[in-house]
């Protein structure tokens, strides 16, 4: 399976990048994952509401011309549906049971996705009623697929 995670911002962390590539280089023993970032939209703090949708709809097409277009997407939201570890496990199986070989997680910036973003979607996935920084989800979406893997191969992993 190739997955993709597709997310708004640059990640300037080092603690946060060493544990996203530690668990990609679990990951490359089950699937190939990538993680494309594209630019954030510089925006002042103080924004109106229709600045807001001017912003989100920016990286919404930048994130859009990142998704391939046979890709099953999955993008990450407050309104999402919150899932198990092994709910999540479950999906990416029959994801690849029934064929589709592509998926994208899109995470958005520090406003949100876009509408546009959010039609494309072919599900909505919630972490947590709380809201999480976009740079610590990368760590939290990856070390979940990694378990979701281990989960569907009937591997050991922390309870």
């Amino acid at each position: 399976m190739n997955i993709s995670i597709i997310t708004v911002g640059k990640l300037k962390e080092k603690y946060l990048k060493q544990g996203i590539d530690e668990y990609l280089k679990r990951l490359s023993a089950y699937a190939k994952m990538d993680i494309i970032e594209v630019p954030d939209e510089k925006a002042p703090e103080e924004l109106s509401e229709t600045e807001m949708i001017q912003v989100k709809q920016k990286e919404g097409e930048r994130i859009l011309a990142k998704i391939n277009p046979d890709a099953h997407v999955i993008a990450l939201a407050i309104e999402g549906k919150m899932k198990t570890s092994e709910e999540l496990a479950d999906t990416l199986d029959k994801l690849a049971t029934y064929g589709k070989s592509k998926v994208a997680f899109v995470i958005g910036g520090s406003l949100g996705l876009s509408q546009e973003v959010m039609q494309r979607a072919d599900e909505k996935l919630s972490f947590s009623k709380m809201t999480f920084p976009h740079q610590l989800m990368k760590l939290i979406l990856v070390e979940q697929v990694y378990r979701a893997y281990r989960i569907n191969r009937g591997e050991p992993y922390h309870k």
